[in-house]
Formats: C-alpha cells, sequence, structure tokens
C-alpha cells in the first residue's frame, strides 16, 4: 500500500505518544457535551482550538471563557483560530484578532488556518509568526496548511498539518521526502468521513506517515456544505481507548 512505503520504517517505531489536535468544536452552547467530554482525565489531547466566531469574536464570550478556563485548568494547551484566507489576510488583521486572543482567553498558542504552501508566501509567514511569537509568552505555533507546504514552513512553526480532508484520500496518500527529516511531533493530520472498522488502518497510516498528533472523525462534510469537525465523532470512547493503549504496527 502507498503510505508504507512513503516514509522510511524508522519513523514507525517511534516511541513518541500519538496524541489528539483537536480542530474546534461548535460553540459551547451548542455542543456542551464535547467541551466537557475534552476535561475528562487520561484523554492524549495535545491541544484543542477554540474558535468564538470565525476568530475571537467581537467581546468576550463567558461561554468560551468557561470552556478554555476549564481546558487549561486540566492542563491542556488551548489555540486560538486565526484564518489567514491563504495569505489573503492583512497582518495587522491577524495579529489584532491574536492579541484579543490572548488578553480574553489566555490562549497557549495559534492555529493558522487556510495557510499558505508556496515558496512565494514563505517569507510573509515567516514575518507573521515572529510577530505572533513576539506578543510574549509561550506561544506554540501550527500552521493549518491541510496539504504538505514547501519545506521551508517547518523551520518557522511548532508543527504543520499536512492532511485535511476525507478518508477517501486519505487511505491513499503519501507523505513528502523531505518530511522524515523531521520527528513525527510535528506534524498533523485531520480526517474526516473515518468509518469505524477502519480505525485501526487509519492510525497505522498517520504513523507510518510520522504524523503523532491526529483528528479522525466519522462526521463528513457532505460536499463542502457543513463543518466535519464541529461535533465529537460517535466514536470518541473508542478511539481514545485505541490510542491510549496503542495499535500494533
Amino acid at each position: 500500500m502507498p503510505y508504507l512505503t512513503s516514509t522510511p520504517a524508522s519513523t514507525a517505531h517511534t516511541s513518541l505518544r500519538t496524541g489528539f489536535g483537536v480542530p474546534g468544536y461548535a460553540h459551547p452552547l451548542v455542543a456542551p457535551m464535547e467541551w466537557a467530554e475534552l476535561t475528562r482525565p487520561g484523554t492524549p489531547l495535545h491541544w484543542v482550538v477554540l474558535d468564538v466566531a470565525g476568530g475571537p469574536g467581537a467581546h468576550p464570550d463567558p461561554h468560551c471563557l468557561q470552556a478554555a478556563g476549564r481546558l487549561r485548568n486540566a492542563g491542556v494547551r488551548v489555540l486560538g483560530h486565526l484564518d489567514t484566507v491563504y495569505g489573503a489576510r492583512a497582518r495587522a488583521e491577524l495579529l489584532a484578532d491574536a492579541q484579543r486572543y490572548r488578553e480574553w482567553y489566555q490562549v497557549d498558542g495559534f492555529l493558522l488556518d487556510r495557510c499558505p504552501t508556496g515558496r512565494a508566501e514563505l517569507p510573509a509567514v515567516r514575518r507573521t509568526v515572529a510577530a505572533l511569537r513576539a506578543l510574549g509568552g509561550t506561544t506554540h505555533i501550527v500552521l493549518g496548511h491541510g496539504t504538505h507546504p514547501h519545506p521551508g514552513y517547518a523551520e518557522n512553526a511548532d508543527q504543520l498539518v499536512t492532511f485535511s480532508g476525507p478518508w477517501s484520500d486519505y487511505r491513499w496518500s503519501q507523505a513528502d521526502e523531505w518530511t522524515a527529516d523531521y520527528p513525527p511531533d510535528r506534524f498533523c493530520h485531520f480526517v474526516h468521513g473515518v468509518p469505524r472498522g477502519h480505525l485501526d488502518e487509519a492510525l497505522r497510516i498517520a504513523r507510518w506517515q510520522g504524523a503523532a498528533t491526529i483528528y479522525f472523525t466519522d462526521r463528513t462534510d457532505h460536499g463542502g456544505r457543513v463543518d466535519p469537525w464541529e461535533s465529537m465523532p460517535g466514536y470518541w470512547d473508542d478511539i481514545v481507548s485505541r490510542i491510549g493503549t496503542g495499535v500494533s504496527e
């Protein structure tokens, strides 16, 4: 199978623990059970994205404040959602949103969604990331490309999202060769429409491709009409158990 040959075998046998990067559930008023479930002790979470209203919103939201506070009190890293619109959004707007996230929700970093992938856009993204880090504190930066970008992006962030899409594409995907030069904790995969019966296969693909942060769900985007990440997968307990105990290679 393609994913078994796209990355050197040594990458598959890492001792690094796989965990979840949650792309962002619906508002806590709409998805209260999802947000509450994330604070369950022992859940292997690397981070959770807080998207209040396509960003931090116009004013502090008490429900989001409570949800973010509970996660941070549980030791879970919370990231603010910043939409770069593939590089078209002004840096000043991104930084203003980032500052509001910092002041209102005390976030630990940011997911730069719809991040550019090309070499030409790399300098602008580098400057944006530097400005975000200059806001102070520990800043975990995830670049949400959704596909493999130019290799230079790996030097400008803590993690890259190198796959975001449906299971029908993921099961035949391959990792770019340059990713083998980095440890698995640098890469994230978000996959929707994963059937329960294929969870083990999906986890093996992530491990063979060298991605330690994952989010798999049986929800689908219905042809791009809905957000597949806004609710918890129907097999949440099952996948938490599988990641917690490990899956044989």
